[in-house]
């Protein structure tokens, strides 16, 4: 049975994120708060690098449980979206991604305060990539870039997790056939299995999302459909995770959320990010 690998600090899991940063980026969610989706997803992606980093804390160190990349495409290029120390990494090491934020910000956020209300908080909230949008969508050259990185990651962790690639994006490959490129880095594999990539349509239209489906027939257009084409099947540790939070996943489910919001986003990145029993040791 594939995908069965404990992930430890002698067989670390490996997650990268592929981020569409091109100029639609800059266009709201619909239905949303006004925030453009860049900035929203910014700020998910921050703060789940933050959580990554509490999950691997012990004691007062922070062990090397995962390995996290995050690489950003727009106009004709691919490139590491990671900033100050960390610039040009493709992967780094959580407990050194933890200890080399671009900057720490303080935040406000609103809390529970005890009486039926709400207070407003101050919270350092650390920065490692900031929001991006121009140009086009070289997704093609993102997985391929992708790909690569996976088979180094494969080579020198032959029996770890497969490698997690995560694909968020609002539109459309302009630079070939997604499915095609999708194709090798889903081929790369060790003895566990091979990489698993899944996909996040960001919306711009309000519309229903359509969460882990089995199938394409409810998908709306060909776009959609090469992006469910090119997702994974969720591991069936994923798919325990996803029902734990009340999403439609069924053992055929693919790593794939059509027009999703923030809220799906968060969901699916927690879902994406626990493929197996971590053992804390």
């Amino acid at each position: 049975m594939a995908y069965q690998a404990e992930i430890s600090r002698k067989n670390p899991g490996c997650f990268l994120f592929l981020v569409d940063q091109s100029e639609s980026m800059e266009d709201p969610f619909a239905g949303g708060n006004g925030k453009k989706k860049a900035e929203e997803l910014a700020t998910i992606l921050n703060k789940l690098i933050h959580n990554l980093s509490i999950r691997c804390a012990k004691s007062d160190s922070i062990y090397d449980y995962f390995h996290v990349g995050v690489l950003g495409y727009s106009e004709d290029s691919c490139k590491s979206a990671l900033g100050g120390e960390l610039s040009g990494r493709s992967l780094v090491p959580i407990s050194e991604l933890a200890g080399k934020p671009l900057r720490i910000e303080e935040r406000t956020k609103q809390s529970d305060d005890g009486a039926g209300g709400v207070m407003e908080q101050t919270v350092k909230f650390p920065v490692w990539f900031d929001p991006y949008g121009k140009g086009g969508t070289p997704m093609c050259a993102a997985l391929k870039d992708a790909t690569k990185i996976v088979a180094t990651w494969c080579q020198e962790h032959p029996q770890g997790f497969p490698p997690i690639v995560i694909n968020i994006t609002d539109g459309e490959a302009t630079d070939g056939d997604l499915v095609a490129a999708a194709r090798p880095l889903t081929a790369v594999s060790g003895e566990d299995g091979s990489a698993l990539l899944f996909n996040i349509h960001l919306s711009s239209t309000a519309g229903p999302s359509i969460e882990l489906p089995g199938d394409a027939s409810k998908l709306p257009d060909q776009h959609a459909k090469a992006l469910f084409d090119a997702s994974s099947t969720l591991t069936p540790f994923m798919v325990a995770r996803a029902t734990e939070l009340g999403l439609p996943a069924a053992e055929n489910s693919r790593g794939f959320i059509f027009n999703a919001q923030p809220l799906h986003v968060i969901h699916f990145l927690d879902i994406g990010t626990r493929p197996a029993n971590v053992r804390l040791r």
